[in-house]
């Protein structure tokens, strides 16, 4: 799996008659990320988010961008019946039935897209769905299209955050192959996948957003 859910929903979140997850940083984070995808996304076309989660995200920039068209994605049945379910409920015509994806995987479902999203993967999967990340956004996206990644990175120079050591650290513990990604290791990724260097932006809460170019 190329993001395990370390967050699982409790009964109180989740139910039979209400599949829809619900994460409590997407509401923190998702209007923050949207003001960078602003400038960030095209006019128009088709947004391919990979690791959707819960849907929240999808939906909420969906909702806001009404002349994009969104595809989310997930490698979890679980959370493909949530992102589903809020679609549904929102009602809007611009997203797309999920698509079950593992940003690991040789092959994904989708010949091409005009733009790429991956929102706090990185750190909770292992290597290999980085490298699938940008292998596979490599192969979709036209030159001069956005590769978009938000969350918490390792800087040269840098001492982590005391939040974010302890992040770590606790993802470390879930799993080996989890934990903060250093920045220059994700750079280095990216050119050998023929995207430009990212325009770094400093987010809440010692996340950044990467933006990524495919030359």
């Amino acid at each position: 799996m190329s993001k395990p859910s370390f967050w699982q929903p409790t009964q109180d979140e989740r139910s039979a008659a209400d599949p829809r997850l619900r994460a409590p940083s997407a509401l923190r984070n998702r209007d923050a990320i949207l003001a960078v995808l602003r400038d960030v996304l095209p006019a128009a076309g088709l947004v391919l988010e990979v690791a959707s989660g819960s849907g929240e995200h999808a939906v909420h920039f969906a909702s806001a961008l009404p002349a994009l068209t969104f595809q989310p994605s997930d490698p979890t049945p679980e959370a493909i019946e949530s992102i589903a379910a809020w679609i549904g409920e929102s009602g809007l015509p611009n997203i797309l039935p999920p698509l079950l994806l593992d940003a690991g995987m040789p092959q994904w479902p989708i010949a091409a897209a005009d733009a790429v999203l991956c929102i706090n993967m990185v750190h909770i999967s292992p290597w290999r769905a980085t490298a699938g990340l940008f292998r596979q956004a490599g192969r979709l996206l036209k030159p001069g299209s956005p590769l978009y990644l938000y969350g918490p990175y390792r800087r040269p120079g840098q001492p982590l955050e005391p939040s974010n050591a302890a992040f770590d650290e606790s993802l470390r513990s879930r799993n080996a192959e989890w934990g903060l990604r250093d920045l220059e290791a994700v750079e280095a990724l990216a050119a050998n996948n023929g995207f430009n260097a990212a325009q770094v932006i400093e987010m809440p809460a010692n996340n950044l957003s990467l933006i990524f170019r495919k030359r």
